[in-house]
């Protein structure tokens, strides 16, 4: 009998990942990053924008709670998630994959430490705009603007909320905005029960109808349970 334990979540949380995360899950390099703009899409309290900035590149992060007034109650937030998400990994430890995190304790320190970037990013007069409010299914720039566009845990991790007519529509706006010659890149593939996204295969065809190529990709970040891939859309 499988003792395999979902991960509970009530909404979509705001989470604070670094730009190596970034750079291992996406299996990303340089040259990828430096062909243009980067959108990082429900990016959260992430740094890898304000990382990204700090090193010369193009960066910019979207999500909904950056249209929030009060910039401190975002943080607070992401404080508050970071001890709760360890509670949880830490009840479940045994189901994860340690190899890059070291502990629960190292994964802690992590999201800490990307909060304190992406505040401090924030708060930089050149920061601050590079953070923009909005939300999938519909993204609030034009055409065509991005060289490489990211969606970290959102899609399709949050499947039991949001249906595959949504996860469809989401993939479109990001294939829009999306430069040709551009990336788009999901990760993971998983729900948060730790299934495989049921819908994906008719979610590669919608993306191939719409000239993009979707093909799978090997992620160097499988931490959650049966998490090595994601897929990405080259246009």
């Amino acid at each position: 009998m499988s003792t395999k334990q979902e991960y509970a979540q009530v909404g979509v949380a705001m989470t604070c990942r670094g730009f190596d995360e970034y750079m291992r899950m996406f299996d990303l390099n340089e040259a990828q990053i430096s062909q243009g703009e980067v959108l990082d899409i429900a990016g959260g309290g992430s740094s890898f924008t304000a990382e990204l900035c700090a090193r010369g590149f193009q960066g910019m992060a979207l999500d909904p709670r950056y249209g929030l007034p009060d910039a401190d109650a975002w943080i607070a937030e992401a404080r508050e998630e970071i001890e709760t998400s360890t509670a949880k990994l830490a009840a479940l430890a045994g189901q994860f994959d340690w190899t890059y995190y070291g502990d629960i304790d190292r994964h802690r320190e992590g999201r800490v430490s990307s909060l304190r970037k992406f505040a401090d990013h924030l708060a930089s007069p050149a920061g601050r705009s590079r953070y923009e409010a909005g939300a999938l299914p519909e993204l609030p720039f034009e055409d065509d603007r991005f060289s490489l566009v990211l969606c970290s845990h959102f899609l399709f991790l949050y499947a039991d909320q949001f249906g595959p007519d949504f996860h469809e529509r989401a993939v479109a706006e990001m294939i829009r905005v999306c430069a040709p010659g551009g990336t788009v890149k999901i990760y993971p593939l998983l729900s948060l029960k730790w299934e495989p996204y049921p819908h994906l295969p008719h979610i590669m065809k919608a993306a191939s109808r719409l000239g993009g190529t979707p093909e799978l990709y090997r992620s160097a970040l499988p931490f959650i349970p049966g998490s090595e891939q994601g897929l990405q859309i080259k246009l």
